[in-house]
């Protein structure tokens, strides 16, 4: 053999020992992604959830994949769609709403599998983590629960003359009922006092709006079952008495009924979500990752001209490079 094919062959045998000797390519973190259903804001929270993974550097495709699945809003799939889930090993599980992240806590208790979960109000209260400072077992994740004092600055930036906020709420709903508990114990703390008004039945919600005039500078919508979907009929009284509204839903204002509204961002709580899913994969356990609660910067504003001048609203000067007005 001349002397310079053995040294071609002798480099490129050195070549293939190499490549032979280099360690195999990681395969991609497995994530599912376990829904109710395809609904804008659940999607939105899986959508900043993904986001968040890949600002920390977790490319998909290629450091991370994604399974989605969901169950079209029937609860007696849910089980079906977690077993599915489970057969396929991933990482890590991220379970969008109270229902699905219950579900998955109960089946998935002894897999191993980590839960993070997301669009979850109060998962003390559902039973997800013992309490707000600790997570659970396995489990944890971020809130939808909107802060009542970061509501309570949006009001004060907003109108910042006005002393009484009038509150219409369900007296026979909980969810209500709570709600204006906080509002009383932090409105003072902003400078304001509350006026709340009981409504039992939607057909009252007019004339019951309709009595705060004088007694209230502005009327505050909460999540209600019985007053949210009646919205219209709030905005409509509440107009008649020149009463601001603020809605903790976006859709009134873009629909130029109601002036303002302070709503958590479902893109944000998803991004939380991913911050603790980011801490989880690198080696930390759930139950040392305390649930996280929306922030003033975690809600998204949405303000209408069109509403604001009908109500005789000033816009504040504040709000000039916010991004949220629209006509």
């Amino acid at each position: 053999m001349h002397k310079r094919t053995f040294l071609k062959a002798a480099a490129a045998g050195v070549c293939l020992m190499a490549l032979g000797a280099a360690p195999a390519l990681a395969e991609p973190v497995k994530i599912a992604i376990a829904s109710f259903g395809d609904h804008p804001q659940l999607n939105a929270a899986v959508d900043g959830f993904k986001a968040e993974l890949a600002a920390e550097g977790l490319k998909e495709g290629t450091d991370v994949t994604f399974t989605f699945d969901h169950v079209n809003f029937d609860a007696t799939l849910v089980p079906q769609m977690l077993t599915k889930i489970e057969g396929e090993k991933p990482a890590l599980i991220l379970a969008v709403t109270t229902p699905v992240a219950q579900m998955a806590k109960n089946a998935l208790a002894k897999s191993g599998i980590p839960i993070v979960f997301t669009a979850v109000t109060d998962p003390v209260a559902a039973g997800l983590v013992p309490s707000w400072d600790k997570g659970g077992e396995g489990i944890t994740g971020a809130s939808d629960m909107q802060d009542i004092d970061a509501t309570l600055t949006f009001a004060r930036k907003l109108l910042p003359n006005a002393k009484t906020i009038g509150v219409p709420y369900n007296p026979g709903e909980a969810n209500d009922a709570a709600l204006v508990k906080i509002l009383q114990d932090k409105a003072a703390a902003q400078g304001f006092a509350i006026a709340e008004v009981g409504v039992d039945n939607a057909n009252d919600i007019p004339q019951r709006v309709a009595s705060l005039a004088g007694k209230a500078d502005l009327v505050y919508v909460p999540a209600s079952n019985l007053v949210q979907p009646a919205v219209a009929a709030v905005a409509s009284a509440a107009l008649a008495a020149r009463m601001p509204v603020i809605n903790t839903d976006e859709r009134p204002v873009k629909e130029g009924i109601v002036p303002a509204s302070f709503s958590v961002s479902f893109e944000k709580i998803g991004q939380n979500a991913g911050k603790l899913a980011g801490r989880i994969l690198k080696g930390e356990k759930p139950a040392d990752l305390a649930p996280v609660k929306p922030v003033y910067e975690d809600h998204a504003v949405t303000i209408s001209k069109k509403a604001a001048a009908a109500f005789g609203m000033a816009i504040p000067d504040s709000f000039a490079d916010c991004n949220c007005i629209g006509e």
